[in-house]
Parts: structure tokens; C-alpha cells; sequence
């Protein structure tokens, strides 16, 4: 009796496994991709449009229309770097059962593979007179070791009759689809038209910001005036393309300890191969000269890749004097992090690049310092050599910034009558409001120091008492300010040098430095 009533129950079970409808998702009438950065990516590092390894949060929503009882949920066309285990779906009655990602494209090979044993059509044209014969056939191999089928005539292997020939399916193998699939088993007892969301991560995203300063012309290194814009450039690599989508780029370093890349596991489009023996022996085998034959065109064929898009940026219209961006990216908070916010919908193409500017300020104050190094151990043979040129201002609001300012690169531009002319190139690091920002933008022709270790006088016990004396000469019409580092912070100690202080672990001393002029700086150092 038990035995019955368990075998009824399993029957029960199986039945309504089998019954379960299969319903295909509306396609998504909102998209929301959030793209993160590679979280290894040195900021001195390029991004790699190749190869992004940052990721993207992508969010849908559709509508879907369900029986009573259990079915099955598709989505079609999710993105190919989708990462299963994190997917999530919200707005169903009765929750999610059990998740499913189709790891099979449809192309040749696993066309072939699904028609095993499956009738088709083959159809070849006479070279001689182009007219079309067509019969059916019977498909007896898989895809991957050639492609044999059997017809009223015998065993054949397509393509080695020497005739052009078409092979046509009737219809696609079940489970196979041409776009990425990701499936839920659900249940709902009365069933329903439903508004759900489908969430999820996806790998092969990136982006990086770009900057431009244009210094005003005709400013002085004391009072620097500039121009600074700023453009996120963002990278998809998967497939798909993303249309009318809320794009967002978050900013910040995110602590990573899943590798989204091995969680991925890409949809396969397995390819097929079509060989064929040398005329001959078959016990011979085929010889390793024989020319591969050429691509044969299988029916029906995958549908082809988007092109690729070389770059899709938001046009800056206007003169010069009025070249604000069309549209600007938003800031905003997310916990620690910085959240930049596209205010219109944005297609995020596939294998595509994007430029959307998110900074645009007119009126940046900031200066010119030139920095040089001078102590016992810091080239102190009297040799001159140039000193480093660094742009510098203070991220906040009275020097025209007070924002965030993530990783990129920075191109210096300064401002003439013949236009603007390149002044340097560097690489900006993660600012927040209210820092010091200092960039270096190259060497200096103009401005020069050495460094003279006078007198060294030896303590005991390895300590010693150095004279040092530094001379800088600036060849420019206007006054400049010199920074000298003169030793690390905490160690050793300074006579005959007014102002020092410490910053970034160093002693520094800054001083001016006359237009057509020399300043001399002497001091003693023990330790």
C-alpha cells in the first residue's frame, strides 16, 4: 500500500514537471545599467576596450503572462557576461523555484548537433546549368567531425560531392535561441499578467574618466586660471546592446572577492566543421597538405554580430566661449562611494564606447609650482638640473571644484593666440572634496636648481652634520614659487630654514623666486 501510495505521489510530481508551461517575458520596457570600475586597474593604468574587467549591476523590467500552476519564465537577450548566481526577480506572487542559464547558441554546430537523427533538406545547384535539386535527408553525425547525412542513395558527407550545396532546417532544435537566455521555474495558483524585474550582475564593463584643463590665457603661475572639463568614458563588450537605458557609473574602489569572470560562463556558439577525405584511400588518411576546404553557408545561418561602434560621445555645441556639454552626468552619494547619473536614457551599445561629460567648470583658480629636492643623500653634487612643474589648486568650492574627482587622465592645454597649445599629459588619482590637487605636468625649461653639500662633519654613531645649499634660478619674466623638499618627516633636524613644514611624508620649504633671478637657501642638517 505504501509502496502504491509513493508511486502515485512521484507520478504526481512527474505530471506536473512535465506540464510546466514554458512563457516568454515581454522585452524590457526599462533598463538600468550601473557600471563599476575594475576594481585592479592601477590609476596609472589605461583602460583596456578589449578587455574590460569591470562589471555592470543590469536591471529590467518586463511583463509576463502566466497560467495557473507552475511555468517557466524566459528571458530572452539578457547580457552575455551574465552572472547567474546573482540574478535576482521581484513581482511574482509565488517566488522563484528554480533558476536556469541556457548555455547554448544557436549556430551551425549546434544546430547539427540538435538535428541528430532529425530529417532536413538538401538542395544542390548543377554549376553547369544552375538548376536546383532537392531531397530529404537524415542527419547521422554531430557537427564537430564533419557532417554526414544519409539520403535514399547512401551515406554522404556534405560539401564533398563537389557541387554547391544548401542544407535547410525546419526548425530550430528546442532550448537553442540566437540571443542569451536565462529561464525561472515559478508557480502561481490563480495566474496573471505581471509587471516583474529581473536584476543582475554582468562582466566585461569599464570605465574611466577623462580630463581637459584649458589655462586661461595671459594668467600668471600665481594666480592660475583654467577651464576644466571632464568626460566618462565607459565600455560594454558584451553582445548586447542596452537601448533607452538609465546609465549610471559609480566611482571608488569596490572590495571584489568573487571572480565575476569564472561566474559568468558565457553563452557557447559552437562552430562547425565540415571535412572531407582526400579523393582516394580512406585507409590513407589526409594528407597534411590538404587544403582546408572553404566556410560552406549552413541554413538558417546565426544572426550576424552588431558592428562594432568606435565611439558614440554627447556632441558639445556652441563657440568656444559657450561650449557646455549638451548633458551632464550627476553627482551623488552611495555610502562611501561617488554615484555619477546620466539625466536622459542612453543606449549603451554592444561592443561599444561611450563619452558623457558629468564636469564642466568655468574659472578654476589653482598655480604653477616647481619642485626640486635637495639634502645629503638627494644629488647633492652642485649640478643644475630642472625642476618638475606641478599644477596645483584646492578641490573645494572657493577654487571653483568642491566635487568629487575619480581616476583619469588629465591633458593640460594652455590657451594662445594661435590657438591652444599642448602644455602636458598625467594621471589624476581618486580626489574628494576639500584635497590638496597637485599634478605634474612635465619638467621645466625655464627654472632650474642645484644642490651643494658644503661641509659634512661626522657626530659618531653614524650621525652626521651636513651644510646644504641650494641654489634656483628662474629664467622667466615673472616671479615663481619653489618648493624644496629637504628631508623625510620625523627625521633629522633643520638650522637656517624659516617656514618648514611637512607634506606627504616629506619636509618641504617653499619660497619665491624673482623673474629673471637667483635665491639662495643655506642650511645645516644633522640627524
Amino acid at each position: 500500500m505504501r509502496r502504491a501510495f509513493l508511486s502515485l505521489l512521484l507520478a504526481g510530481v512527474a505530471s506536473q514537471t512535465m506540464a510546466r508551461e514554458a512563457v516568454d517575458a515581454s522585452p524590457p520596457s526599462a533598463l538600468s545599467v550601473t557600471i563599476y570600475r575594475d576594481p585592479y586597474r592601477a590609476p596609472d593604468q589605461q583602460l583596456n576596450r578589449n578587455w574590460p574587467r569591470g562589471f555592470a549591476m543590469i536591471s529590467e523590467t518586463r511583463q509576463v503572462t502566466l497560467p495557473p500552476g507552475e511555468s517557466t519564465i524566459r528571458f530572452d537577450g539578457v547580457a552575455e557576461g551574465m552572472v547567474a548566481v546573482s540574478a535576482i526577480v521581484t513581482g511574482l506572487p509565488g517566488g522563484t523555484i528554480e533558476k536556469n542559464r541556457n548555455a547554448d547558441l544557436l549556430s551551425p554546430g549546434a544546430l547539427v548537433d540538435g538535428s541528430l537523427g532529425n530529417r532536413v533538406t538538401i538542395t544542390r545547384t548543377n554549376p553547369g546549368t544552375g538548376t536546383e535539386t532537392s531531397e530529404d535527408a537524415i542527419v547521422r553525425t554531430r557537427g564537430d567531425g564533419g557532417l554526414v547525412l544519409q539520403t535514399a542513395n547512401g551515406f554522404e558527407a556534405v560539401r564533398c560531392s563537389g557541387l554547391a550545396e544548401n542544407v535547410t532546417f525546419d526548425r530550430a532544435p528546442a532550448g537553442l535561441s540566437a540571443k542569451p537566455v536565462y529561464s525561472i521555474d515559478t508557480r502561481t495558483d490563480a495566474g496573471g499578467t505581471y509587471t516583474i524585474t529581473l536584476t543582475y550582475l554582468s562582466w566585461g564593463f569599464d570605465w574611466q574618466a577623462n580630463y581637459v584643463a584649458t589655462l586661461t590665457e595671459g594668467s600668471s603661475a600665481h594666480d592660475l586660471g583654467m577651464h576644466l572639463t571632464s568626460w566618462l568614458t565607459l565600455v560594454n563588450d558584451n553582445g548586447q546592446s542596452f537601448p533607452d537605458a538609465e546609465l549610471m557609473a559609480v566611482a571608488g574602489k569596490l572590495k571584489v572577492v568573487s571572480n565575476y569572470q569564472s561566474l559568468a560562463d558565457p553563452p557557447d556558439a559552437k562552430p562547425l566543421q565540415l571535412l572531407c577525405y582526400p579523393l582516394g584511400s580512406t585507409a590513407e588518411g589526409t594528407p597534411e597538405d590538404y587544403p582546408e576546404p572553404p566556410p560552406y553557408p549552413m541554413a538558417p545561418p546565426p544572426p550576424p554580430p552588431p558592428p562594432p561602434v568606435a565611439m558614440e560621445a554627447i556632441m558639445v555645441t556652441g563657440a568656444r566661449a559657450a561650449r557646455a556639454p549638451a548633458m551632464v552626468a550627476r553627482q551623488e552619494d552611495l555610502a562611501d562611494l561617488k554615484l555619477y547619473r546620466v539625466p536622459e536614457p542612453v543606449t549603451v551599445a554592444a561592443k561599444g564606447q561611450k563619452q558623457i561629460a558629468f564636469l564642466d567648470r568655468e574659472g578654476v583658480k589653482g598655480r604653477l609650482l616647481y619642485t626640486s629636492e635637495c639634502g645629503p643623500w638627494a644629488g647633492s653634487d652642485g649640478e643644475s638640473r630642472a625642476a618638475s612643474i606641478l599644477l596645483s589648486t584646492v578641490n573645494d568650492d572657493e577654487h571653483g571644484l568642491g566635487v568629487a574627482l575619480p581616476t583619469g587622465g588629465l591633458t593640460v592645454f594652455e590657451g594662445s593666440p594661435r590657438g591652444d597649445q599642448l602644455v602636458g599629459r598625467h594621471t589624476l588619482r581618486d580626489y574628494a572634496s576639500g584635497q590638496d590637487v597637485e599634478i605634474g605636468i612635465g619638467q621645466s625649461t625655464q627654472v632650474f636648481a642645484s644642490c651643494t653639500m658644503v661641509g659634512m662633519e661626522e657626530l659618531g654613531n653614524e650621525r652626521i652634520k651636513a651644510r646644504m645649499l641650494a641654489v634656483l634660478t628662474n629664467a622667466l619674466p615673472t616671479p615663481v614659487t619653489v618648493r624644496l623638499t629637504v628631508g623625510s618627516a620625523g627625521e633629522g633636524q633643520f638650522s637656517g630654514l624659516r617656514n618648514v613644514r611637512v607634506k606627504d611624508g616629506a619636509r618641504i620649504v617653499e619660497v619665491t623666486v624673482p623673474g629673471n633671478g637667483t635665491r639662495d637657501l643655506d642650511w645645516t642638517y644633522s640627524d
